[in-house]
């Protein structure tokens, strides 16, 4: 299964990088505006609509309009684990609907003095369920998926360190 690994270091103390990503205005914040990215609704584990924090048990609901082109993708993602403890943290949101027949992406935060660490690992299977490996064209779906990956999760990096250095 294909996955992509991105980290980069944000001039700013561990406790501040995770709270900005622990709030749906930090998905929007270091969304690429090229995405065209519209949060549908968010739902607490609780059921309540626009949680605070999200927690393990909130769901996303999104859409997308990758340039302006093309019919609006929708995506629904639900966090399914989340921790906090001394020196790190993590969470991890799961595509339960949307574009890629599998999406797990891994947010990790790790503190390095008064910086924090940031990682995001994607594990992913693209549409079709693997139908482009039968028909041989495997590797060049997935290198261009990578680009593409690099090209949004280097913009993701780049908009966290603006907000927060």
């Amino acid at each position: 299964m294909p996955s992509y690994d991105r980290r980069t270091t944000i001039d700013a103390p561990l406790e501040d990088v995770w709270q900005f990503h622990s709030r749906v205005s930090g998905l929007e914040a270091v969304t690429p505006d090229w995405m065209g990215l519209r949060v549908e609704r968010v739902i607490g584990p609780d059921g309540e609509p626009d949680p605070d924090v999200l927690e393990s048990g909130s769901e996303i609901a999104l859409s997308m309009r990758p340039f302006g082109v093309g019919p609006r993708q929708h995506w629904t993602s639900l966090i399914t684990d989340r921790d906090r403890s001394d020196g790190s943290a993590y969470f991890r949101d799961e595509m339960v609907h949307g574009p890629f027949d599998r999406w797990e992406h891994t947010h990790s935060f790790y503190a390095d003095g008064d910086r924090t660490v940031v990682h995001d690992h994607v594990d992913y299977t693209l549409p079709c369920g693997g139908l482009e490996d039968v028909a041989g064209l495997g590797t060049g779906i997935t290198a261009a998926s990578q680009v593409g990956f690099d090209t949004m999760f280097r913009t993701r990096h780049r908009l966290t360190k603006a907000h927060l250095e």
